[in-house]
């Protein structure tokens, strides 16, 4: 990991503090960009978030979905905690913690846009960070590139349709329009101009032509994220000053659906006889999010300053520690994994 990955916890945290004291200095200008949309689509975050999905959708070969079928078991047990499990428990948090355990904590008026905040975090399964994710436990590279492949396949047509059930089931009015031209804006768009690049590059310079654009790309990635978070932030300061506890009770169902979802799949990676190469990054790829997806979206639908738009966030803020310690069990726990399948063959 790049010291940019390694410490974005950190750069979060600091855009928190940057952006709070910008809103309470120069509410006009973050206003402002708040107000700058065009058919519900913010322009300045647009456009951020094209720089930081496009870097992560160059590194996806799609032609991998041919090698699906070598690791059908783990692909089956991911796709299901991806797309089966994971939104629906994080619903099922949702409810339990922000409808109810916590609501006497939380504005009565966020609940909703938190827990829709929390289902759109859950939705959208992570893409690039996993690669990194899958290199720090060994994980097979052809397994991780036709998940991630196959996940981004799957998320042009289901991303959707399943956050509009989940946003029904828990009351939450739809907008669908705004909904599918998120969709068209932050996935299919980006999908197919960063297959096109990625091809043009390969067809002019070859691998290292696609290396030394992604070495480019990289850092502004997490810029534009870093930006996106500062005027996230200066919206929402005002918010956050009168609760800051929010932060903290947002990020408690979104550490156990983290640990829940990692600790499900290795599981069943372990019953079905699954190779551990494959196991890990199958744990990793079905705890993770595409945060930047959710974040985009949660402003398209609800606007900056709304709950959903913060719980989005907070996802940001816990992924990479909280990925780390799945990644330091998953490695502790190797020879347990391999001990057990061992033993299961015998």
């Amino acid at each position: 990991m790049g010291v940019f990955e390694r410490y974005l916890t950190l750069w979060v945290a600091l855009c928190i503090i940057v952006g709070i004291a910008l809103g309470q200095a120069a509410p006009v200008v973050f206003h402002a960009i708040g107000e700058a949309t065009v058919a519900q689509v913010n322009l300045p975050v647009a456009a951020l978030v094209w720089l930081m999905i496009i870097p992560m959708l160059l590194k996806i070969d799609l032609a991998a979905l041919a090698q699906v079928r070598e690791h059908w078991r783990g692909i089956a047990v991911t796709v299901g905690i991806n797309w089966l499990v994971k939104p629906f428990s994080m619903a099922l948090l949702g409810w339990l913690f922000i409808a109810h355990l916590f609501r006497p904590f939380l504005p009565a008026d966020q609940i909703d846009a938190y827990i829709a905040g929390l289902i759109l975090l859950a939705a959208a399964p992570c893409t690039a960070m996993v690669f990194v994710w899958s290199n720090l436990v060994d994980g097979e590279p052809h397994f991780t590139l036709s998940q991630v492949a196959l996940n981004d396949t799957i998320m042009i047509v289901a991303f959707a349709p399943l956050v509009a059930l989940l946003l029904g089931l828990s009351s939450i009015t739809v907008p669908w329009g705004t909904l599918l031209l998120s969709v068209g804006l932050y996935i299919v768009a980006p999908v197919i101009a960063s297959q096109l690049w990625r091809r043009a590059l390969l067809a002019k310079g070859g691998a290292a032509a696609l290396a030394a654009t992604l070495r480019v790309l990289g850092p502004l990635s997490l810029v534009a994220l870093l930006l996106t978070l500062v005027i996230l932030f200066g919206l929402q300061g005002e918010e956050i000053m009168r609760q800051p506890l929010v932060i903290a009770l947002l990020a408690t169902p979104i550490l156990i659906q983290v640990y829940f979802n990692a600790g499900l799949a290795y599981l069943l990676n372990r019953r079905l006889g699954v190779e551990w190469c494959v196991a890990g990054p199958s744990a990793l790829i079905g705890a993770s999010n595409f945060f930047e997806l959710a974040v985009a979206t949660a402003i398209a639908l609800f606007g900056f300053q709304s709950g959903a738009a913060l719980a989005t966030v907070v996802g940001v803020l816990v992924e990479v520690p909280v990925m780390l310690s799945v990644v330091h069990i998953v490695r502790r726990s190797r020879t347990w994994y391999e001990n057990a399948g061992a033993s299961s063959r015998a």
